[in-house]
């Protein structure tokens, strides 16, 4: 009798102990479900990295509302300075090479102007001495000059307008130069990143089930 309630005394510890030992252990996962873990865990690490990527961009391109006008006034002062400001340097060529054009069509004109208006003031004075009256004394028609009077008047009329049509370009490309300095600051600083998405869209038609072909923009704040 002793014996047997040793031994029932002995198998109720044991069975406690295994009771208690199986409540204390961890709850085993299931493979799917570590599956699932795992994705959530990818997804918050690169929703993490997305999130560092937006911000170091944010802090790298502040945005200078000032910028635009210093490049379009540094262009106004010096043609091509405000394509350096904005670190253009190969438009600083283009620049003087179209600006230098125009002055030196401008010039051209500027100065064949004056020779055929001086000839014609000198003839208006009685003088037979200018350069456009016996032309390397060639003498093509005796006692009159080489190029009529009425011939040193359509030339004065037609530089001139070729000097105004110089002039006129040359400060349209002057002004395009300032433009293009302060277009191009502004542009520098546009935000484009993963907020904006533009993307075909597709939709069918309940009605006639015919497919509609179109552009979205979607912008997220």
């Amino acid at each position: 009798m002793k014996n047997l309630t040793v031994f029932l005394t002995c198998l109720f510890l044991y069975c406690t102990g295994t009771l208690v030992c199986s409540a204390q252990e961890t709850p085993s996962v299931t493979p799917s479900e570590q599956v699932v873990t795992d994705t959530l865990s990818k997804r918050q690490q690169r929703k993490a990295v997305r999130k560092q990527r937006k911000d170091s961009i944010r802090l790298n391109r502040e945005i200078n509302p000032l910028a635009p006008a210093k490049a379009a006034f540094y262009s106004a002062i010096l043609p091509g300075l405000g394509q350096i400001y904005n670190r253009s340097y190969w438009k600083v060529p283009l620049v003087y090479g179209a600006i230098g054009t125009g002055m030196y069509f401008y010039i051209n004109n500027t100065n064949e102007y004056n020779r055929y208006r001086d000839a014609y003031k000198s003839r208006l004075a009685g003088f037979q001495n200018d350069e456009f009256y016996d032309i390397n004394n060639s003498g093509i028609i005796p006692g009159s000059p080489d190029v009529s009077d009425e011939a040193l008047r359509n030339a004065q009329e037609f530089y001139q307008r070729n000097r105004d049509l110089s002039l006129l370009i040359t400060v349209g490309l002057y002004a395009l130069n300032i433009i293009d300095a302060n277009v191009e600051a502004h542009l520098k600083q546009y935000n484009v990143n993963e907020d904006l998405s533009f993307k075909p869209y597709i939709e069918q038609d309940q009605t006639t089930f015919n497919t509609n072909f179109g552009l979205t923009l979607n912008f997220t704040f």
